[in-house]
């Protein structure tokens, strides 16, 4: 049976145009309906008007369709974009035949966080519009994502001060070889060599003085000298320079809402402030908001329980659904008299207010005597001083938010909570291959988030709606 071969130099009649170069049903047509109809948006609050001056810029609605489009297929280098621009034909049809530079990939990218981050805020808007969010149930959730920088660059003051000691150290062992050597008039080139270890050593030294005193303006307990924004945060795969992801995603199709970035190691006191960003963009009122453990701070969700329904189980509460084993001489088994301000043990064993600390928590102490002579001594505590109990500043409202997340319909909604806010991260940093940012500091670092939220919600659009519906809805989904 004969082969079948191309022919390079074949001719053809009519030349192709480029936009027969991707069929009709292809993905790319959704990313340009529906990033289009975003910037048709964007350009009504502020049109965009070409340079006075100079040579003429790239469109800047083409520009926000190839990110997008790169970004939802995990291509984030600007020279990696630059060259699907010549040899990809979706980005060739994308773009129109426009080959920007990986320059002027990265300008744009760097220029136009505002308009990147409007492009996330609009796309949300479209999707209420499509029915596709309701807003009704919120899930906050965080995960960890590599900055662009080593830990190995993080320090910290107790490091800091022990590298100025150690450079002093040697400086000083340096100065005094160094006058020994000039003194003697002998081994000229060993003086040279010495002068100029002495003279990297005082560089070293004025560079580690230079970090300490950041980091002590700064107030932080670390530092990275590559990106001074981000923490040392431990994951999974171990202690690494990262950025806290905070996703905010709708109970109803599992969409984005709202996704930050931010410098802290935990998820602790974000849940007001997620939620009240999501009702920002939202434009309504949120009915229920979840969470999990890690947003159990109690100041923090104290300014929020009277505005929605707040399902976020304490610390204990999770510990007592993963473990099996006796709980008798937990707190919650202490019973509080508030009219007299004293604590019962299960044992009917009085504990008194002892000490009240700088923020209101009130610690109770029962006598180290009584101790000793109960018979649950050695169970309930092993303290030579006696069990202790510390009440909340704000105790009625973590015992309030306890009883709340206890309710069935509560837990149910808790239930589903993996299953919505966890799936955009598994999306982005196994299918789109971010679990590292490109960019560095918190601001460019947003850039990055805004453009991966935006990119799950399109591939979710397109699964839910399908192309060809989404490519029939031009210039309707904001009207």
């Amino acid at each position: 049976m004969p082969f079948i071969y191309g022919d390079r130099n074949q001719l053809n009649l009519i030349p192709q145009s480029i936009e027969d170069m991707v069929s009709p049903d292809d993905p790319v047509r959704a990313y340009d309906v529906i990033v289009g109809n975003i910037f048709a948006e964007i350009i009504k609050e502020k049109p965009y008007l070409p340079a006075k001056t100079g040579a003429p810029g790239y469109d800047p609605e083409t520009m926000l369709k190839v990110l997008v489009y790169s970004y939802s297929y995990g291509v984030k280098s600007s020279r990696k974009i630059e060259r699907a621009l010549y040899h990809n034909l979706s980005y060739v049809w994308l773009s129109g035949g426009l080959k920007p530079d990986h320059w002027t990939i990265a300008n744009f990218r760097k220029e136009n966080s505002v308009l990147i981050k409007k492009t996330l805020r609009l796309c949300v808007q479209m999707c209420v519009n499509l029915n596709l969010i309701e807003g009704n149930v919120l899930f906050v959730d965080g995960s960890k994502f590599r900055a662009s920088a080593s830990i190995s660059n993080t320090w910290t003051e107790k490091q800091c001060a022990e590298a100025i000691e150690k450079a002093n150290k040697l400086i000083d062992k340096l100065t005094d070889e160094c006058e020994k050597i000039d003194k003697e008039e002998k081994n000229i080139e060993s003086l040279v060599k010495l002068q100029k270890k002495l003279k990297n050593e005082k560089s070293r030294l004025e560079e580690i003085s230079k970090v300490w005193n950041k980091l002590k303006a700064s107030g932080k307990e670390s530092i990275n000298t590559v990106d001074s924004d981000c923490v040392k945060a431990k994951g999974r795969q171990g202690t690494h320079a990262s950025y806290n992801v905070q996703l905010v995603t709708d109970g109803k199709k599992g969409l984005i809402v709202n996704a930050e970035a931010i410098s802290a190691s935990t998820d602790h006191n974000q849940f007001t402030e997620q939620m009240e960003k999501a009702e920002e963009i939202l434009g309504n009122k949120i009915e229920t908001g979840c969470g999990d453990a890690g947003y159990s701070s109690v100041d923090d969700l104290e300014k929020i329980e009277n505005r929605m329904n707040v399902v976020v189980p304490s610390s204990r509460q999770m510990n007592e659904e993963r473990e099996e084993k006796d709980r008798q001489f937990e707190k919650k088994e202490f019973h509080y008299c508030g009219h007299i301000d004293r604590y019962l043990c299960p044992d009917d064993r009085t504990l008194w207010p002892e000490t009240v600390k700088e923020n209101g928590d009130k610690i109770y102490k029962a006598k180290a005597k009584v101790c000793f002579n109960c018979k649950y001594y050695g169970c309930c505590t092993s303290s030579q001083t006696g069990r202790s109990i510390t009440r909340l500043r704000n105790e009625e409202v973590k015992e309030r938010i306890e009883a709340n997340y206890a309710k069935k319909e509560n837990k149910e909604i808790y239930a589903r909570r993996k299953e919505v806010s966890e799936l955009p991260f598994g999306h982005m940093k196994r299918n789109l291959a971010a679990g590292q940012f490109l960019l560095r500091g918190l601001k460019k670092v947003n850039i990055e988030t805004s453009l991966l939220a935006t990119c799950f919600n399109v591939a979710r659009m397109i699964t839910l709606l399908g192309i060809s519906k989404i490519i029939g809805m031009s210039g309707i989904c904001l009207a």
